[in-house]
């Protein structure tokens, strides 16, 4: 009998791992949303909500809305991107106290914000799936992490191209695994890599800075590319985001209601 008890410890634990509670549950690849190209969206991270806009997607903060605020988008027929940054701490948020001040580098330029040390996803996978989790707890459709281009910046860490693209998939990876779409946000450079990983793209200026053309393979691939400016007049850009297929508006740099649509 004695002999048997190391073999029944390892089958009750086998056991136990078989009915604990339930992981991420994810939808086969065919039922995530998928954004075309050309969708028109709102992107409103201040101020309150304004859930009348008439277009078919939003991209709203996922900490700072409720559950009931998703569901009610989707009465009104929105599909509904949730907000992250994941590749830069906030002092604001809930969870703030539970990153160590070993991965958090410099300051991004915004207020109460610090670069972090994407090599360490022994810290930070944990921390973005739970993140994740809330996400997709709310009921969002997609999610868009920011801050996903550190190493291109003075993070106060020696990033380098291979460390953004295992940490970019790592957050692909985790957002699919909750049956979420999940969006490239900027990181031009290393779009061949990643347009396999990414539903779709997000980005900010690329008129301005003469850079639209190379979001053209996600266009190719039939993945949308929601796109700002803050800078430019519409007549600057719309003509060409519209041969591009860019789902393309002006917004002022609080990202409050205001909006110029293409």
């Amino acid at each position: 009998m004695r002999r048997l008890l190391p073999l029944l410890a390892g089958l009750l634990l086998l056991a136990t791992a078989c009915t604990a509670g339930p992981g991420p549950d994810p939808k086969p690849a065919e039922e995530r949303w998928r954004p075309a190209p050309g969708l028109a969206w709102q992107w409103q991270l201040s101020g309150r909500l304004d859930p009348t806009v008439d277009v078919p997607v939003y991209d709203i903060d996922g900490f700072d809305h409720p559950a009931s605020t998703v569901t009610d988008l989707h009465r009104r027929g929105r599909k509904v991107i949730c907000y992250l940054s994941t590749g830069a701490w906030e002092d604001f948020r809930p969870d703030a106290d539970r990153f160590p001040k070993s991965v958090l580098g410099k300051g991004n330029g915004w207020e109460g914000e610090r670069w972090l040390d994407i090599r360490r996803t022994d810290v930070l996978e944990p921390l973005m799936a739970e993140r994740l989790d809330m996400c997709r707890t709310k009921g969002f459709d997609a999610v868009e992490p920011d801050n996903m281009d550190g190493y291109e910046n003075r993070t106060g860490f020696p990033l380098t191209a291979a460390d953004q693209l295992r940490y970019n998939r790592l957050i692909a990876r985790l957002a699919h695994e909750r049956g979420l779409a999940v969006g490239l946000k900027n990181d031009l450079d290393q779009i061949p890599q990643l347009l396999p990983d990414f539903d779709f793209a997000v980005n900010e200026q690329c008129a301005e800075y003469d850079e639209c053309d190379r979001l053209a393979p996600f266009v190719a691939a039939g993945k949308a590319v929601f796109h700002v400016e803050y800078e430019l007049d519409t007549a600057e850009f719309c003509p060409q985001a519209r041969k591009l297929g860019l789902s393309s508006m002006l917004k002022r740099y609080d990202l409050g209601v205001w909006r110029r649509a293409c």
